[in-house]
């Protein structure tokens, strides 16, 4: 299985732990991953709010070269990338007018056939779960996970084209494979403020209390997730949040592909606990995963 890949600025950055176990994952599983040719920020999370074209054009410009890769399927593992894109591949494909303008600002054709999918989207489909649970090394027993979606891969469904986005799954049928004990929860879309983590912090700490002290509330040792704002919000906060007696502790923050990629024993994995800011290590130890 070959698919058009865009890291995005963040796994290139900030996220690099993503982009690395996205890698081992989809290498072990053997989907090829291409990553498209010159591609550029897609504006997440400020172009669309100063300039609207600006900002659909910033998002196409990647699908158009995605396209060049002859690939029918762009994965895109960030959630604010993948919101952007599927915007703009959304506007496109409705605003044959848009589609023009945007087409002429980019300088280079975008057909609109391009199925545009959130990395957890493909690794949930049905074949390359069973695929998942025939690479199982390290089954994750007794490692007690929530699963958190946030707002940007779900919603609104109209673009997204997520179905149960209230309650989606990709996520909990991964760690099912894996045998973590995973834990329902009722906050699993709610939004976490990462969009107003400069502008508002004290609404984005109060938010992101809210969301820890929930998974404390169901029980999970840890949070498990696909979105690099997500995560950095939910690792951020912790320690004013703690210091402030607003969670009753710390709670480590996983990219889903890192505990995918520990459960397969893919040794490399390793290499990106020392750039959590909140430790896995001893959790894992503990469980006899480390």
């Amino acid at each position: 299985m070959k698919v058009a890949y865009y890291p995005g600025c963040s796994l290139h950055g900030t996220a690099q732990e993503y982009d690395e176990s996205t890698r081992m994952v989809c290498k072990a599983l053997d989907i090829e991953l291409e990553e498209i040719d010159d591609w550029n920020c897609c504006g997440a999370s400020s172009a669309h709010s100063t300039n609207d074209k600006l900002s659909v054009a910033l998002a196409a410009r990647n699908l158009a070269l995605a396209e060049k890769t002859a690939c029918s399927t762009l994965t895109v593992p960030c959630s604010a990338c993948f919101q952007r894109l599927k915007a703009a591949d959304f506007r496109i494909r409705e605003n044959a007018e848009l589609a023009r303008e945007i087409t002429s600002l980019i300088e280079m054709p975008y057909s609109g056939n391009l199925e545009v999918l959130q990395i957890i989207q493909i690794l949930a489909r049905p074949e390359i779960v069973e695929r998942v649970r025939e690479k199982v090394k390290k089954p994750l027993k007794d490692l007690r996970t929530v699963c958190y979606y946030g707002c940007l891969t779900v919603r609104p469904p109209k673009v997204t084209k997520v179905g149960d986005y209230e309650d989606p799954m990709y996520m909990d049928v991964l760690m099912q494979a894996v045998g973590a004990d995973n834990r329902f929860w009722s906050y699993k879309t709610e939004c976490c403020s990462g969009g107003l983590a400069m502008a508002r912090s004290d609404v984005t700490k109060r938010l992101s209390g809210i969301l820890l002290n929930m998974a404390d509330e169901a029980d999970a040792e840890c949070v498990v997730l696909s979105c690099p704002m997500c995560h950095a919000n939910l690792e951020t906060r912790q320690s004013a949040l703690l210091a402030e007696r607003r969670i009753p502790k710390k709670i480590p923050i996983f990219y889903v592909t890192e505990l995918l990629a520990l459960a397969m024993d893919i040794r490399d994995v390793a290499k990106l606990w020392p750039k959590h800011l909140v430790d896995p290590r001893p959790l894992l130890v503990s469980k006899g995963l480390g």
